[in-house]
């Protein structure tokens, strides 16, 4: 098939879907039983499907597509990249303008002291990327006995075997026989989880009690560096307590374990603040960034790093890592559009005085409804915990209820994503008011349907 054919058809491409096409994160009899959702057009916060009809996407493409769909300024920017140079790598002594132009832009951009900028094409490479030079870094400072890496439990790195390591949930790294030896879980501060969400201040104060246990079990002087994602995304959308971070950030310090801030998700405004680690001033050694780099519109990873480590990797000898893509010029045209168009719209200050409270409010409104065990969020990312008719004691893992209400949802025209017993939500930073009238009007219609009202 070509993309212009006459025979691409809704149902011959589902049938050459099922025939040719592996998903990814995909339960593929399912997939093939339903068929899939083709999607063929996108304008602001709106999507087309193969069907014709347009659904309000609730999930930013996969917590991504920041400034919507549609933005002409990167399409502009991709095909004059692509006209002149579309591709040239990063090696050799070598490189392109635009790679140049967004590592330094990024430098601008980021908290004080992250400088330097390593990229790759994905949130998994940004992070396999940390984990490798964490590696070289503490041979260079003469350390070379910390290897090992902490995450926390809920944590969600990537796909590669490394990143998959650093993830803490058992779905991912399970089928895979993961984590490799020397990747350390520490408890993750999902106060509703442990059912002590009527206090998470001293939950997590518990979790940061109990990782300074396992630091001093594992001996820190065999530990290299602790990943966090400020927001643990698709975990479940865990906001921190009040504190945490920095306290986390504190105990990393005082004993020597790089931090390491995984901002794929949390960067370019996501959370009202270009950065999370600048919004919470969590000081990173490295951080990682992805998703709304591009708006999700080309694939492009970074990796960031403070300029006292990157000093060591200059002048530590070859680099001897990177990719064909790293630093692809028509990505970097996107990243630098994309940017542009953020930063003249002041989106990340929108979501913090505007379209992110009014997302929260309209999120934790539904905290009531019977179907809501608990709401949680912060600027425009959230969350609703589903419980069933019996209550959060009513919940069985082998049904869970997140797939089941994001179909539902789906069916009322919204798009949010299922996670065990929860949906999340994160919409494109230039979704209006009536816009999130619009999504959880949906996703109203969707708990209804979960848990009908009492008549």
């Amino acid at each position: 098939m070509d993309l212009n054919s006459p025979m691409n058809t809704p149902d011959n491409l589902r049938r050459a879907d099922q025939r040719f096409h592996l998903h990814p994160f995909t339960q593929h009899e399912e997939l093939h039983a339903q068929g899939t959702h083709i999607l063929v057009e996108g304008r602001g916060v709106f999507l087309r499907d193969s069907e014709g009809r347009q659904l309000l996407d609730g999930l930013a493409g996969l917590w991504c597509v920041n400034v919507g769909y549609g933005c002409p300024e990167i399409v502009e920017a991709v095909h004059a990249q692509m006209r002149q140079l579309a591709y040239y790598p990063s090696f050799f002594n070598s490189t392109t303008e635009p790679a140049i132009l967004l590592a330094e832009k990024l430098a601008a951009l980021a908290p004080p002291g992250m400088g330097h900028t390593l990229f790759s094409n994905s949130g998994s490479e940004a992070n396999e990327t940390a984990l490798k030079l964490i590696r070289t870094l503490m041979k260079l400072r003469g350390t070379p006995g910390k290897t090992k890496i902490l995450s926390r439990e809920f944590a969600y790195h990537g796909v590669t075997l490394g990143t998959t390591s650093l993830t803490g949930l058992p779905s991912c790294f399970s089928p895979f026989d993961l984590p490799l030896p020397g990747f350390v879980h520490v408890p993750g501060p999902h106060a509703y989880a442990a059912n002590r969400e009527e206090d998470p201040a001293a939950y997590g104060q518990w979790c940061l009690e109990q990782t300074e246990r396992i630091v001093e079990r594992e001996n820190p002087d065999t530990i290299a560096a602790i990943f966090v994602e400020p927001v643990q995304g698709a975990g479940g959308v865990i906001v921190p307590p009040p504190g945490y971070l920095q306290s986390l950030r504190a105990l990393a310090r005082q004993h020597d374990i790089l931090f390491v801030a995984d901002e794929v998700i949390t960067a370019f405004g996501r959370v009202g603040d270009w950065f999370a680690s600048g919004l919470w001033e969590l000081e990173p050694d490295l951080m990682t960034l992805a998703k709304g780099l591009t708006s999700g519109y080309l694939p492009l990873g970074a990796t960031m790093v403070r300029e006292e480590w990157a000093e060591l990797l200059i002048h530590g000898g070859p680099l001897a890592h990177g990719f064909t893509y790293s630093g692809h010029p028509t990505s970097c045209a996107a990243a630098l559009a994309n940017l542009h168009v953020l930063e003249r719209d002041a989106l990340p200050a929108r979501v913090q005085a505007d379209v992110g409270p009014y997302f929260q409010r309209k999120l934790r409104a539904l905290a009531d409804h019977p179907a809501v065990g608990e709401a949680r969020g912060v600027g425009l990312i959230g969350a609703l915990e589903l419980v069933p008719p019996g209550g959060k004691a009513g919940l069985n893992p082998a049904t869970p209820l997140g797939i089941r209400a994001a179909k539902l949802a789906r069916e009322a025209g919204v798009i949010v994503r299922g996670i065990r017993d929860l949906i999340a939500v994160a919409p494109p930073l230039i979704i209006s008011h009536a816009e999130i009238d619009q999504l959880f009007e949906g996703i109203q219609q969707a708990l209804d349907r979960l848990h009908p009202p009492m008549k």
